[in-house]
């Protein structure tokens, strides 16, 4: 029996009105690293690497609008200014990433001048209507967003509220590991990889948050001899895109 010629249509239409939303899908990026910080006690080895290569990935993969900071240029006011520029142009339907490599504590990071809060990314991220948020943490103790510090549970319920997700290279109480032999940290290592499409694992060119999960986090802690556990957090499905090739 042949189909109505009217419903072929009306199917056809929905079908391409779908891949074209898709197709037009985005990335804003903000990616930050800092291995170079005031004095020589507190440097580090690859963090402005690691930034360097989640910009790159991005560019090369997907369409995407970004601000790369590096050491010195990533201070307080130049990383909220980066955010507030570049995502306040995403839709609804796009993806807003918000990538951070360098020193960690208990409630946000170390930029360049001072410490940078989770509140205040969140808040960055917030000129933004986008329902896919992320956050990912190349940084010691990141984990303590969630679970250190007098206002972890503010943190928490804030996460849930702007529908973000925190995707955390180590335990509050752990290292994020880098090896001066490698090009990258464990975590980024790792990230990038899974971005690259080695966490697609229905191989339907979408990966999503719990793919990405399952591959960093089995490969971190086998490269790290069990001394590094990423884990992942927030108010998201488990099926929101992380990545669209």
């Amino acid at each position: 029996m042949f189909m109505n010629v009217k419903r072929f249509l009306t199917i056809v239409s929905a079908l391409l009105l779908i891949l074209g939303t898709e197709a037009q899908a985005k990335v804003f990026l903000v990616s930050v690293g800092i291995a170079d910080y005031p004095g020589t006690v507190n440097d580090l080895r690859l963090p402005a690497k690691d930034a360097s290569t989640i910009a790159g990935l991005y560019a090369k993969n997907t369409k995407v609008d970004y601000c790369l900071l590096q050491n010195e240029k990533a201070t307080i006011k130049n990383i909220i200014a980066a955010m507030q520029k570049v995502y306040k142009n995403a839709d609804t339907n796009d993806i807003v990433v918000f990538f951070y490599s360098g020193h960690g504590y208990h409630g946000g990071f170390c930029a360049y001048d001072g410490n940078l809060s989770y509140g205040q990314v969140r808040k960055g991220m917030a000129v933004s209507k986008c329902q896919n948020k992320m956050i990912f943490a190349d940084a010691c103790f990141s984990g303590g967003m969630q679970t250190g510090g007098t206002s972890s549970q503010s943190t928490v319920n804030a996460a849930k509220k702007a529908n973000v997700m925190l995707f955390l290279s180590s335990r509050s109480n752990e290292s994020s590991i880098e090896n001066p032999n490698m090009q990258n940290g464990f975590f980024t290592t790792y990230l990038q990889q899974g971005l690259r499409g080695g966490a697609d694992s229905n191989r339907n060119r979408i990966i999503t948050a719990r793919e990405l999960y399952e591959y960093v986090h089995n490969g971190v802690i086998s490269l790290s001899g069990n001394r590094q556990h990423p884990h992942m957090w927030g108010k998201f499905s488990d099926d929101m895109p992380v990545m669209k090739w």
